[in-house]
Order: C-alpha cells, then structure tokens, then sequence
C-alpha cells in the first residue's frame, strides 16, 4: 500500500477550519484532511501522520494561532528535516508585511492566501502546491492525473521517461 499524502488545516476559528474542509472536500479522495486548532495539536497531528509512515504534502495555516503562531510552526516545521518539503501556505487575513516576509524567508512558505478566499482561488493553489509536491518527491504521478495538474505531470512523465508508472 502507498503512504497517503495529507493536507492538514491549521486553524482556530471553527467557521473558517469548516468553510476550508468544505472547500477541499474534492481533493480528499487523493489527499486526506486532518485538521488542528492550535500550533501545539498540529504538532501533534504531523508526528501521528508521520509515524503512521504518511506524509503531509500541504499545509494551510492560520497566522493567529492560539499559543505560538502560525508563521513560527511552520518555521518549526519547515526546520525539521523529514518534514521541511511539505507545501506551506499562509491563509490569513492578519499577518502583517514583516511576518509574511520573515515566513517566506524562514519557512520556505510556498502562498499567501488573503482571508476571505474564493474556492476557485483555493483550488488553484492547492492544485499547484500539490502538483509541486508530487513532482519534487518523485511520486507517483499516474496516481494523482485525475484531480492534479495533468499537464504538468505528464510532461514531467515524459521529461524523465517514467513509463513504468
């Protein structure tokens, strides 16, 4: 069996945790959906996902966190060396031009995603970052053409001559 590749949610208002697992609901057949409240029960979530021998292939994530903030755990994350190549995204309607600048610089953080979002933009994203991710891990593309970018994947097939897949 494969190890699954999961999105994880960080988020501490329930309205907005839920209209975000709304709004990912197509992608959760490929790419199951856990969530966290805080930095602190995302901590704890990451290590369950990993120890299971999964992966988490995007992170979408508050800012204003109860306890240690959004851009600090995805630093903390981002420095963990088996976790550092998870697709990162700030979804915040809060976090000023300096945090921003300090989560690209020290997180990697691959988005920004300004509060309120559209689904068609939420998407988007995600299709990109997960697409990424598939292609930098050397996944297995034929498993995601259905809901990735297919383009991007095939052409990746081909630029590496992955036929076997």
């Amino acid at each position: 069996m494969e190890k699954q590749i999961y999105i994880l949610v960080v988020e501490d208002e329930l309205e907005v945790m839920d209209a975000l697992v709304n709004d990912l609901q197509s992608f959760e057949t490929y790419f199951p959906v856990e969530t966290a409240n805080s930095s602190e029960e995302a901590k704890k979530v990451v290590e369950q996902i990993y120890y299971g021998g999964n992966e988490i292939g995007l992170i979408l994530c508050d800012h204003v966190l109860p306890g240690q903030n959004g851009v600090d755990f995805l630093i903390e994350l981002h420095a963990d060396v088996l976790k550092h190549d998870s697709k990162k995204v700030l979804v915040t309607g809060q976090a000023g031009l300096e945090d921003t600048i300090h989560a690209i610089n020290s997180a990697d953080l691959d988005h920004y995603i300004a509060k309120p979002w559209t689904k068609e933009q939420l998407d988007s994203v995600v299709v990109k970052q997960l697409t990424d991710y598939v292609i930098e891990e050397k996944l297995n593309p034929m498993r995601f053409m259905a809901i990735l970018d297919a383009v991007r994947l095939a052409e990746y097939m081909r630029e590496h001559k992955l036929s076997d897949y």
